[in-house]
């Protein structure tokens, strides 16, 4: 009998399919073995290292003893990890959090400009340059002399503007002197009257340093009611050549010096050297003794020590940021070049001002793509190593240590294979989980 379907007079279904096929009709075998060749080489370059190291953290530093989880009790024990841990943490939270912030000010801004697009070009140039030649250029921008480094010759510009240094900083009493050190700068060893002339003679200051308008001293002459000196540079070049305590025709006078009567531990009159060293005091520095106060010899300030302990750190966030500010700026600006503008000219026609109009609407439209950038750049500082290799100096490289460097030292320099592998796998247990959050977020995107 045959069956009701067939009897009724309907057509039977077509035949079933020898082999499966995928969405797009391709057969699952044949897609298997085009994707083969990918897996293969998935497989070579990623899955078996990462088990190689997870087999190989368990070993000790020859590699044919079992050590159990001693490579990573060492992860918690061992000072230079410690510090590299604290040091992603500060790099995790500050670096994207920089980047992106400045991406979005970049952003939002260069739409408002004409040569918005050259700014942009500006921005995202450090992207095209290594992390190896950014690092040598930044070495160089946070170099200690103010010559060579452009942080410290700027930093030392503004400084010196608000409080100049003295022309002075390695003068001292020579042989003979009638000064005396007295707090960082020096004072008589008797007390001057007036109508008479007093030699205040210095040495140490080499000639290129003298100050631009300093002239050959002259010896003052005395002055009724008056106290008058001279305050040079008491060494003219050659054996037996010069007068010791005198003003000679080669010598230069201290341009600019201040000199101080003191009495009781009052200062009672002052006085500016000429540029030919002479200076006049008036009566009421009768019976005081001279002081060259400490500030004619300050120290020039050379600035901050970017790569010193304390800075160094930040410093290199700082090179990271330049690099990629431009990178984030050029996502953020392609998310808003999406967004709605009727959305933002409505919030606008409702009495809303510009910092409203960026805070509450297009911040929270920019959401996914903010999203995107923190983490990526969140993945990418937690890799570090370059910059931090090449930009630290050795005498600051602990204090500026990271995970991919630490990994670097223990399994080359310090021959600590096992630990090595497993500060390998700790940056794979710290990475998994902003993976895993990127791909829930990728997923609720393509629901929607």
């Amino acid at each position: 009998m045959a069956p009701a379907a067939t009897a009724a007079g309907a057509p039977p279904g077509p035949a079933a399919p020898r082999g499966r096929k995928s969405v797009t009709g391709t057969r699952r075998t044949v897609a298997a073995l085009f994707l083969l060749p990918a897996l293969v080489l998935l497989g070579a370059l990623v899955v078996y290292p990462i088990g190689y190291s997870v087999i190989r953290s368990f070993y000790n530093a020859s590699g044919d003893g079992f050590a159990g989880a001693d490579n990573y009790k060492t992860l918690f024990t061992d000072d230079g990890i410690r510090t590299a841990l604290k040091n992603n943490v500060i790099w995790v939270v500050f670096a994207p959090t920089v980047s992106t912030a400045l991406g979005l000010i970049f952003a939002v801004l260069t739409e408002r400009v004409r040569w918005g697009t050259a700014f942009k070009l500006v921005v995202f140039m450090p992207m095209a340059i290594s992390m190896l030649a950014a690092g040598i250029i930044f070495r160089l921008v946070y170099d200690q002399d103010p010559n060579k480094g452009v942080a410290n010759a700027v930093w030392v510009g503004i400084h010196d503007t608000f409080a100049q240094s003295s022309a002075f900083p390695n003068a001292h009493p020579g042989r003979e002197s009638p000064l005396t050190p007295d707090g960082g700068g020096f004072i008589t060893k008797a007390t001057v009257h007036t109508g008479r002339t007093v030699a205040l003679p210095l040495v140490g200051v080499a000639p290129d340093q003298m100050p631009d308008g300093a002239r050959s001293a002259v010896a003052a002459r005395p002055e009724p009611g008056k106290i008058t000196g001279t305050t040079w540079q008491d060494f003219t070049r050659g054996k037996g050549v010069g007068r010791l305590g005198a003003p000679d025709p080669s010598e230069r006078g201290y341009d600019g010096m201040r000199i101080e009567a003191v009495r009781d531990g009052k200062v009672v009159a002052s006085a500016t050297a000429a540029a030919d060293g002479t200076f006049t005091l008036p009566a009421s520095a009768d019976g005081a003794r001279l002081r060259l106060p400490a500030s004619n010899f300050r120290q020039p300030y050379n600035g901050v020590e970017w790569l010193g302990p304390s800075l160094v750190t930040p410093a290199i966030i700082g090179a990271y940021v330049w690099m990629w500010a431009g990178f984030a700026m050029v996502l953020i600006a392609a998310g808003l070049a999406g967004v709605p503008r009727e959305l933002l000219e409505a919030a606008r026609v409702d009495g809303a001002n510009e910092w409203q109009v960026f805070r509450k609407v297009t911040v929270p439209l920019l959401a996914p793509v903010l999203a995107v950038v923190v983490v990526t750049l969140m993945i990418n500082v937690l890799k570090v190593f370059d910059l931090v290799y090449i930009i630290a100096p050795g005498s600051s490289q602990d204090d500026a240590n990271v995970l991919a460097l630490e990994l670097y030292r223990k399994g080359f320099a310090e021959d600590q294979p096992g630990v090595a592998s497993a500060i390998a796998v700790l940056l794979l247990v710290l990475v998994i989980p902003v993976m895993a959050f990127n791909i829930r977020r990728l997923r609720r995107e393509v629901r929607r």
